[in-house]
């Protein structure tokens, strides 16, 4: 029996050396794999949410929606000194407010692309698609609207308004189906949302003009 016992120990001690030989392997191995995946998982994050990341409708959304929100809050900030109504210049003031920032945010877009402000750009693909209002340019919008006083002024501006939103989510209906860049096809999303909202707003104060 005390043979026995003396041959067993070693034998023992040799199997729960083994044991927690494999016990740690596993255990270094478990802990490896998921900072493996996690590293590969955060890797393919940053390609996919990569700001720098665009293609050429991109681009030309953000130069051509900056030279259409300019025009906006033109006409924005006409109507802010002109309109009678109050309903009119509150929308006035809104849309300056909301459509500066966005510029702000495009401009910073392009730099980060490498890409030229719209007044250095050639406006290629896009066209002027969406920037004319019943078949005018801005400037003669603006020469249009100047000239108009009063409900006539108020009317005029809401029509005109209408037709320029009308533009933009044309613009961003494209980007969207276009656009790679994934904080650019948000932004045109918000437009659509927006200038939708506002579209059936001005609609309901022109038919109570």
């Amino acid at each position: 029996m005390t043979t026995t016992r003396r041959l067993a120990a070693p034998a023992a001690a040799l199997a729960l050396a083994l044991a927690l030989a494999a016990c740690s392997t596993e255990a270094e191995e478990a802990l490896a794999t998921p900072a493996s995946q996690a590293t590969t998982e955060d890797d393919s994050t940053t390609d996919a949410d990569d700001p720098a990341a665009h293609n050429d409708a991109d681009t030309e959304f953000a130069q051509m929606m900056i030279i259409h929100h300019q025009g906006a809050i033109e006409m924005a900030e006409l109507a802010v000194e002109q309109a009678t109504t109050e309903e009119v210049r509150a929308l006035g003031e809104r849309i300056a407010a909301a459509q500066g920032p966005e510029i702000d945010l495009m401009s910073g877009w392009l730099d980060t692309w490498g890409e030229e402000q719209p007044e250095g750009a050639e406006m290629g693909g896009m066209g002027h698609e969406g920037m004319e209002m019943d078949g005018m340019d801005q400037t003669t919008v603006m020469a249009e609207l100047g000239s108009l006083s009063g409900a006539e002024f108020d009317r005029r501006f809401l029509e005109l308004m209408i037709e320029h939103h009308k533009g933009a989510i044309v613009m961003a209906k494209s980007e969207r189906g276009d656009g790679e860049n994934a904080e650019a096809t948000r932004l045109a999303q918000k437009i659509i949302d927006d200038q939708t909202a506002e579209i059936t707003e001005m609609t309901s104060l022109l038919n109570s003009l």
